[in-house]
């Protein structure tokens, strides 16, 4: 069995194109580390914590706060 991209987590984190695409999955957004501080003021949802996965979208961190598409 040949598996293609790293298999070195359960999950399958993915690349989105947007947050709008994110936060369909991750409603408070993905953030690096439990200690990441949100910059952008109050937020409604907790971010999902995965470094792989905050990685993976690190573009979309538009306010560089170690939170990706944080609602």
């Amino acid at each position: 069995m040949s598996l293609m991209g790293s298999a070195s987590s359960a999950t399958s984190a993915k690349a989105y194109k947007n947050c709008k695409e994110l936060n369909k999955d991750y409603k408070g957004g993905v953030a690096q580390t439990a200690s990441a501080k949100n910059k952008g003021g109050k937020t409604k949802y907790k971010p999902y914590v995965s470094k792989e996965l905050y990685n993976l979208n690190k573009k979309l961190d538009r306010d560089n706060d170690l939170i990706a598409c944080e609602q």
